[in-house]
């Protein structure tokens, strides 16, 4: 079963890379109650989205296969015992781009300079520095952080990261300094600008609030392409509101609509803060990243039926 939606245009690739006589159904995504309909019958599921009654419906299943690297959508505890959980990447060179880019138009201030100019408003500000003048900091140096980061010490940025295990390399990554994360604080502290990228996890959720938020300073930017609630909805919003926090690109978030297409994604209106550039999960959305991405699932399905090891095993429900 494949339910996501940006593997559909590579369906013919997918399928020929299966091995032979392998049955696959592309059910809506979202369509739970036709999802679990036929997902009695199935071995894997293709799907970062499964909730406890879709899991509960997989009786048979032996993988399920975020088609990223979030797994935070997947119920564990309700698949059938013995199921293995694995995820994909090939992300990071999108999710990159999306950093570097959001923090330029952010720090120079061109979302507000592009409304001004829309009224006959000529805006000609100075802004803070360029960006090989400030120093960038890492919550999460996984995949997209150590990515990000070679995007950034491109334009002679410095750049400062703590991580979960905090086993980061500072000098091997040319970094000032790393550290885990309990050096959050001395982080956000240097940080002119921070990157969030770190999974969301119960140790992670709401890691950055409304004290964090404060020690970045009013200069400060923030860019999240982790998970909305690593950093605490209300605090960001009132951040934001005040000018306490410059500005955010904000690529996660807190409400994501049902449907797939359509709803406010905070009960906070972002929308109206001229400081908060805002997109619905796109930043890592590049054909190439699904393309890798779908070799890679079809791999492991590959390793499933001829009984061998699943690559980039999450957990085992």
């Amino acid at each position: 079963m494949v339910a996501d939606p940006h593997l559909a245009q590579f369906r013919e690739q997918f399928e020929a890379a299966l091995p032979a006589a392998t049955l696959v159904h592309w059910p809506a995504p979202k369509d739970y109650d036709a999802l679990r309909s036929v997902l009695g019958d199935a071995d894997v599921l293709v799907s970062g989205d499964c909730p406890a009654e879709v899991a509960a419906a997989g009786k048979r299943l032996r993988l399920v296969h975020a088609a990223g690297a979030g797994v935070d959508g997947i119920d564990v505890a309700a698949l059938p015992p013995g199921t293995v959980i694995a995820n994909t990447f090939h992300h990071e060179d999108a999710i990159a781009e999306y950093a570097v880019a959001s923090a330029i138009l952010l720090r120079r201030g061109f979302l507000r300079q592009d409304a001004a100019l829309r009224n006959g408003t000529w805006e000609q500000p100075t802004y803070p520095g360029l960006l090989g003048e400030a120093t960038v900091g890492f919550v999460g140096f996984g995949h997209i952080g150590a990515c990000a980061w070679r995007r950034f010490r491109g334009f002679g940025a410095k750049g400062v990261a703590v991580s979960r295990r905090g086993d980061v390399d500072a000098v091997a990554e040319h970094l000032l300094w790393a550290g885990d994360m309990d050096d959050l604080d001395a982080l956000l502290e240097t940080a002119d600008l921070v990157v969030v990228s770190v999974p969301l996890t119960e140790e992670t959720r709401a890691v950055i609030g409304a004290r964090e938020l404060k020690l970045m300073g009013p200069s400060s930017v923030l860019v999240n392409v982790g998970r909305g609630p690593v950093v605490d909805e209300d605090a960001l919003y009132a951040a934001l509101r005040s000018g306490a926090t410059a500005g955010a690109a904000l690529d996660v978030w807190y409400d994501y609509p049902a449907d797939g297409r359509t709803g406010h994604p905070s009960r906070h209106p972002f929308h109206s803060l001229p400081n908060v550039l805002m997109t619905p999960h796109s930043s890592g959305l590049a054909r190439s990243t699904f393309a890798r991405r779908a070799d890679d699932i079809t791999a492991n399905i590959r390793r499933l039926a001829a009984g061998q090891g699943i690559d980039n095993v999450v957990g085992v429900a």
